[in-house]
């Protein structure tokens, strides 16, 4: 009796489980050897190594990270993953822990990588068996945790131009492993800094009335601000204005000359992200105006929102449905956090999908600490998902 011819979604099975050990060795060394953004020089040669060896062809980036592609002709799906690591201090006991002081992988990075590289072994095996059916583009992107990022840069190079879909995912230790969130429209927020620097005649306490008072000023700029804006903005588009530095005087009778307070500025909508930097520096100086108060403003943007797709949204959902069975989903909550993969979508349609890396019973960790823990069996389900969704999106 001859069996079944193998599938696609089983050939995609068979590679991840055939190199699955390989996988969680590059994991640990990657995260005992973590590099921040734009410093990926070792991981990108560790990456670089093993895709030539599976057929990818490879082009490095001008400071690091790297492009490697697969097939020759028809639709090109993209697959993303980040490559640094943060300023954090490593907290674990794990044997595969930081090498490195003051620098951890506490954001998951580092699975983000493993699984692509899993996911690229996959689909040269669809490719060597004719199954691809169009080209793959994997962006190894550096400096996702910094502004302006690296996909910024990446795609000032063009490599996104030809691209017709991208796919994405991130660690989320607030979901088990074996499950996969995923959400419909707005994701993440923009995220953008703010730093205003106030400036006035200073004098003493007894004699507001003759000076600018500043740091009355100063507060309320602090909380007037996010309340103009929860006016002048729709309030659907979530907008969250969160001072995280404020620093003025350095005596209680004195008045003081200058002061200073920064934040984030965090928006779900994009269209709502496109009027705000006007706003606020309309507003700012309007706000200290009548305290006889300069204000001086430093606005950065950081990200656009990320925001999946519908078509990209299903794909991932039938790939999910696919690796998982029908109990695989669930629903992504809505994040305040930045994610630079939202300047990816706002060129090309596309979804990130958010892995869950928690061991069922076990805590709950967040992401940007020291103490993160992953079960690294999310290494294997990222690398089918993320190769599943690029051979379904070829034929969409």
């Amino acid at each position: 009796m001859t069996s079944a011819p193998l599938t696609p979604s089983d050939l995609v099975a068979q590679a991840v489980a055939s190199h699955e050990h390989e996988l969680v060795a590059l994991r640990r060394d990657l995260h005992a050897h973590p590099e921040l953004s734009w410093e990926e020089s070792r991981t990108t040669e560790e990456v670089a190594r093993r895709l030539q060896v599976a057929g990818w062809r490879i082009e490095r980036l001008p400071r690091s990270g790297l492009v490697a592609e697969i097939g020759t002709h028809g639709r090109t799906v993209g697959l993303r993953a980040d490559l640094d690591a943060l300023p954090v201090e490593e907290l674990s006991e794990d044997p595969w822990r930081s090498t490195v002081p003051g620098v951890a992988h506490a954001c998951g990075h580092d699975v983000h990588t493993t699984a692509l590289v899993g996911a690229a072994h996959a689909l040269a095996r669809l490719h060597a068996c004719g199954e691809l059916g169009g080209r793959v583009r994997l962006f190894f992107q550096p400096a996702e945790e910094v502004m302006p990022g690296g996909a910024v840069h990446l795609m000032g190079l063009g490599l996104l131009d030809d691209v017709e879909r991208v796919f994405a995912l991130h660690c989320d230790p607030g979901v088990d492993v074996g499950q996969v969130g995923l959400r419909l429209g707005p994701l993440t927020s923009a995220a953008d800094r703010l730093e205003v620097r106030l400036e006035g005649s200073g004098g003493h306490t007894s004699r507001p009335h003759l000076t600018g008072d500043l740091t009355f000023a100063l507060a309320k700029v602090t909380t007037e601000l996010p309340a103009i804006l929860s006016r002048r903005l729709d309030p659907r588009s979530g907008v969250s204005v969160v001072w995280g530095h404020i620093q003025a005087g350095s005596a209680p009778n004195v008045i003081p000359d200058r002061g200073f307070l920064s934040g984030t500025v965090r928006i779900l909508d994009a269209v709502a992200w496109a009027d705000c930097e006007k706003l606020v520096r309309e507003l700012v100086p309007e706000i200290v105006r009548p305290y006889g108060i300069t204000a001086h403003l430093d606005y950065q943007r950081g990200v656009p929102p990320v925001v999946n797709e519908s078509l990209s949204n299903r794909i991932l959902a039938e790939a999910v449905t696919e690796v998982l069975g029908p109990d695989g989903q669930v629903v992504a909550p809505q994040s305040l956090g930045g994610e630079d993969f939202g300047w990816y979508l706002d060129q090309v349609p596309g979804a990130m999908m958010r892995l869950g890396t928690r061991t069922p019973g076990g805590p709950t960790y967040d992401l940007h600490q020291g103490n993160l823990h992953v079960d690294e069996r999310a290494i294997a389900v990222g690398a089918r998902l993320m190769a599943e969704a690029a051979w379904r999106a070829l034929r969409a």
